[in-house]
């Protein structure tokens, strides 16, 4: 027990059950910056600003890793943001959707050392779908946008005279958060399992 920025937070990550990539990416090095915001207090600094995902809010399959991380620094922003209460300091969350990346092309190597998937159960599952997500170039997502639209949404964020707690980023995070809020879970699960 105790406040989010003591130093506990690299144990915790190590504990984190997904793969060691995603997790010093997704999760180590924001709670790493969490753990400075009484510095950041004693500096006048105004906004602590996680960068999280429409995965975040919801999940989508053979994503676990990345899903799980996101889901942890929406909890850890959520907890910062009560916490930080009254200091000065407003925690926002930026979560975008589907923006340009090579997060495709980065993920193959971590794919191929993690993941046994010519001994998996679910090997026709993985030739059918993901295969062909992860290797076959088909350019853009529909709905993707630029990495720009999220630093504009940094930059509104970060001058508003009173900031919101989330600002989303593209159509499917949009989306995702009112659908997220109206359906129960197993009609969600039947929407996100024909994403």
């Amino acid at each position: 027990m105790g406040p989010t920025p003591a130093p506990v937070w690299s144990r915790i990550c190590r504990q984190t059950p997904c793969a060691p990539y995603s997790r010093r990416t997704s999760l180590a090095g924001t709670t790493s910056a969490a753990g400075s915001s009484p510095s950041c207090a004693r500096r006048g600094t105004d906004e602590i600003v996680q960068c999280s995902s429409v995965l975040g809010l919801v999940t989508l399959p053979w994503r676990g890793a990345y899903n799980s991380t996101k889901f942890a620094l929406e909890g850890l922003s959520d907890t910062l943001r009560i916490e930080m209460a009254g200091t000065g300091i407003d925690v926002i969350l930026i979560e975008p959707g589907p923006v340009t990346s090579k997060i495709r092309q980065n993920a193959i190597p971590h794919f191929e050392r993690w993941i046994d998937w010519e001994n998996s159960p679910r090997v026709e599952a993985y030739r059918a779908g993901l295969q062909k997500r992860l290797y076959q170039d088909n350019g853009p997502d529909k709905f993707e946008l630029p990495a720009s639209a999220v630093t504009k949404k940094l930059i509104h964020a970060v001058e508003a005279r009173r900031p919101r707690a989330r600002y989303y980023v593209t159509t499917p995070t949009y989306l995702m958060g009112v659908l997220k809020r109206l359906l129960p879970t197993r009609a969600l699960d039947w929407v996100l399992r024909r994403s």
